[in-house]
């Protein structure tokens, strides 16, 4: 178990952030055990196609089954709110050999014939890593970049809203099934031993929502590294669906079918186009019901970058289920 003790101050440093990198990362586990992530079949049946070809050896070398440890240098705490993946490469490429081979020095057991290739000349094979990323990313990432965009910067939304509402208890009552919180403790129960750490108001906590960590949760506590945990966003199970939210009769007949369909997809906030092509109506048609929705004090909007994202209000989830 990973025990972290938080002051005020860690408190008032604690943020979130997304990761293209740790997306590509734990990607790879699901790719070679999808059977562990039944979420994420549908994605792995469309990977294996694009993936036919392309040359990820050396990345598929460093995340390895059972994955008790990925190099850190693989799964960042990203430095910033949102950074895209050409970022993250650039500093990859740019790591210090020293801490390339400390990272892959934390794998346990013999490496791979690869990865001690990379151990030995960590330059040549950062540079022969950064262009299978790349290569991946292009092929099995990026077709579905904008909707895993789209799910994480909803999830960052909804938690702040926890937290400007509940505090950190309510931030972290439901982050994940592994992770508890009780006074200034927070745990997340996923090693064999017990790994405590003070925080002492130096750091804070950076939390990472990543659609490929799910079921799991991953912790970043090697150092220089700020703390990092790792969870799947809330929503993930619908990703990949197509069949759309079930509807609730009662509310369908009062506020009209296409409105209760809107309400009953944005469990995670979305977008308009999103929301069009989940449900097959035009995004002008979608965008009017929107407007009709908000006005009536049962969505909110909020912009992330160039994206308007549409979550629902208190008021919604009454009518939606009651609480």
């Amino acid at each position: 178990m990973i025990i972290w003790t938080f002051s005020p101050q860690d408190l008032a440093r604690t943020r979130f952030a997304c990761s293209p990198l740790c997306e590509v990362a734990l990607s790879v586990e699901v790719f070679k055990d999808p059977g562990r992530h039944g979420v994420h079949l549908p994605w792995v049946r469309e990977a294996r196609r694009r993936l036919a070809g392309v040359g990820w050896e050396l990345l598929a070398q460093l995340v390895r089954l059972p994955t008790v440890y990925v190099p850190d240098f693989l799964t960042p705490v990203p430095p910033g709110s949102t950074l895209t993946i050409e970022q993250e490469l650039a500093a990859l490429a740019a790591a210090d050999p020293v801490a390339i081979r400390r990272d892959l020095d934390r794998m346990e057991g013999g490496l791979p014939p690869l990865v001690a290739a990379m151990r030995d000349d960590p330059e040549a094979g950062t540079a022969r890593l950064v262009a299978e990323i790349r290569a991946y990313w292009d092929a099995a990432i990026a077709p579905h970049w904008p909707r895993i965009q789209r799910l994480t910067e909803g999830e960052i939304l909804r938690r702040a809203r926890q937290m400007s509402t509940g505090g950190p208890a309510a931030l972290f009552a439901d982050l994940h099934p592994r992770v508890g919180w009780e006074r200034d403790t927070l745990r997340i129960g996923h090693r064999p031993k017990d790994v405590l750490r003070r925080l002492d108001g130096e750091l804070g906590l950076v939390l990472v929502p990543t659609v490929f960590a799910w079921p799991g949760v991953f912790s970043q506590v090697n150092a220089p590294w700020q703390p990092g945990l790792i969870y799947p966003p809330r929503g993930v199970a619908t990703l990949w669906e197509t069949s759309g939210a079930a509807v609730p009769d009662g509310l369908a007949r009062v506020i009209g079918r296409t409105r209760a369909r809107l309400l009953a997809e944005l469990d995670c906030p979305a977008s308009t186009s999103e929301l069009a092509a989940r449900t097959g109506g035009s995004p002008a048609n979608v965008s009017h019901h929107l407007t009709a929705l908000r006005e009536a004090g049962l969505l909110a909007r909020h912009r992330t970058g160039r994206t308007v994202l549409y979550a629902r209000t208190t008021a919604a989830e009454l009518l939606l289920h009651g609480r």
